[in-house]
């Protein structure tokens, strides 16, 4: 596990704060505004990056150069669709099925399917690796739980979390940022999802009580976090 230096000795309670994404506030230009600012978070702090790594993770223990993906709690899907892009041209097909629960959230980049990650509507095995990216920490411990097996029923070969680390220096810097998001929503939400967000050990022990095989738990670049919950 990789740590900040910084970081030793530091502790924050999670507490649960409404998202406002989540609650349904906000008009339909606020919303793409923030889910917007989502992919710029993404796109330069970790979030691209950590679900590459994860998926290339996934292939070598695989052994496949192609791979049914399901994301959930997608939105607009970037980050699945730029590893696709990415991995295609290492020689990879990466096949990327959308699914959040509001159809309105939904990009346009891949196939979409509205449901409720907690009730995949798939059959068993359905895809080769099941994906979320900053969707876990609007889970309580129990949905946690629920979401691995859950997944692990989908997915043929892993479950990949994308995620952040709940830290006072974490919760600094997404305050910090609220001089800059376009949306008032990611304004209250940002720092709302890391007083929301898991440690490293919370999520391993939450995953290690799933019916996975074996797990794996990384922290990354500005306290991203990687899960993977091996089926096998």
């Amino acid at each position: 596990m990789q740590r900040a230096p910084f970081a030793r000795g530091l502790s924050m309670k999670r507490v649960t704060v409404d998202e406002m994404i989540d609650t349904g506030e906000g008009s339909a230009r606020e919303i793409a505004a923030s889910l917007t600012d989502m992919q710029t978070l993404n796109r330069w702090f970790g979030g691209e990056a950590t679900s590459l790594l994860l998926l290339r993770r996934v292939l070598a223990g695989t052994g496949k150069t192609r791979l049914r993906m399901l994301e959930t709690g997608a939105g607009f899907g970037e980050v699945p669709i730029k590893a696709r892009n990415v991995l295609l041209g290492c020689g990879i097909q990466l096949e990327v099925t959308l699914l959040d629960r509001v159809a309105a959230h939904l990009g346009k980049g891949a196939r979409g399917v509205v449901g409720d990650a907690l009730a995949l509507p798939f059959r068993d095995g359905a895809f080769d690796v099941v994906s979320c990216c900053l969707f876990a920490h609007h889970l309580e411990p129990s949905g946690i739980l629920a979401y691995a097996n859950e997944a692990l029923r989908v997915a043929n070969g892993a479950v990949v979390i994308n995620d952040l680390v709940r830290h006072p220096m974490h919760y600094a810097l997404a305050w910090a940022g609220r001089l800059f998001y376009r949306s008032r929503l990611t304004r209250h939400d940002a720092p709302a999802s890391v007083r929301r967000a898991y440690t490293v050990r919370e999520m391993s022990g939450m995953l290690g009580a799933s019916s996975a095989a074996r797990v794996e738990v990384t922290q990354h670049y500005l306290y991203r976090m990687g899960a993977i919950a091996w089926k096998h």
